[in-house]
């Protein structure tokens, strides 16, 4: 088997998540995982590459969304890659079902396989949760924000969807206030990453995305957008959900943040801005292990 070199253009300076790889129906499969989380011992996790899959044309290769207009026949086969990878049981994914809310979701094992080997009961969820060990959290993306959520006192997790929307409605937030009420988390206790994105170079928004994020970040706008002075702005969404986290009460040294832009590696990543909507999403994934007895 042939190595597959993979280099990723970086901005920023924050922790950044680790390039890992392995073998799936004899081809490789690489993804970007994070220490923090991976240490815990009780999780395990992955953020997609576009690399490794079977979709062909401008869903090459790795797309996990069945919404798009590929193959399903090819997608359900890069699910089942992802699972190889993961050493988990695809039949026990649960997907939520984006549309850039603020809706968190509790499920457990009731909801395994729902949207992926099984129809979805449930609309309107950018945010899930769970206690459930065996399950894998499943969130969409190709620009956005992925939020991991990892409890290691309470054993619970979540992963959440968040675009500019969520971003300003505070998404991070909500979820940890999900978890609180569902588990008893306390934010404080909480590691966190906030997963590949587009960065703020790349990300150029109107006035009327601009002023929300000043009314909502009074006094500290000027740490999320840069004025460009045309009516134009560029938003920066890595630092604005660590803004959300911290003051939610997650620990600095407890959050890992991304320097890995889907915009700036589109050879790698999908990106809707950089592709005109022509692409397809990639995962993040995130499940609970069993307890060793």
């Amino acid at each position: 088997m042939q190595e597959q070199k993979i280099e990723f253009q970086i901005s920023g300076e924050a922790q950044m998540p680790l390039l890992g790889q392995t073998e799936t129906a004899g081809r490789i499969f690489p993804y970007l995982y994070y220490p923090l989380l991976e240490e815990t011992g009780i999780v395990s996790h992955c953020f997609t590459t576009r690399l490794g899959g079977v979709s062909k044309g401008m869903f090459e290769s790795l797309n996990l969304s069945f919404s798009r207009g590929d193959v399903r026949e090819d997608v359900e086969e890069n699910f089942c890659r992802v699972a190889q990878a993961l050493k988990a049981d695809r039949k026990k994914f649960v997907l939520s079902h984006q549309t850039h809310t603020t809706n968190v979701r509790r499920v457990g094992k009731e909801d395994a396989g729902k949207g992926i080997t099984k129809d979805q009961d449930f609309s309107d969820v950018d945010g899930l949760i769970t206690n459930e060990p065996g399950l894998v959290l499943t969130t969409l993306y190709a620009d956005c924000v992925p939020l991991y959520f990892v409890d290691p006192v309470h054993r619970a997790i979540g992963l959440s969807h968040s675009g500019w929307r969520g971003t300003v409605g505070r998404m991070g937030k909500v979820t940890l206030e999900a978890m609180e009420r569902e588990f008893h988390t306390r934010p404080e206790e909480v590691l966190c990453a906030i997963g590949p994105s587009i960065c703020q170079k790349c990300y150029e928004v109107s006035q009327d995305v601009a002023a929300e994020f000043q009314r909502e970040f009074s006094g500290q706008s000027e740490a999320v957008l840069e004025d460009k002075g045309n009516g134009k702005y560029q938003l920066d969404l890595w630092k604005a959900n660590e803004i959300v986290l911290l003051e939610a009460g997650v620990k600095q040294e407890h959050l890992a943040a991304s320097t890995i832009c889907t915009c700036c590696n589109n050879k790698l990543l999908f990106s809707h801005r950089a592709s005109q909507g022509k692409r397809g999403n990639l995962g993040a994934f995130l499940g609970l292990k069993a307890e060793k007895g």
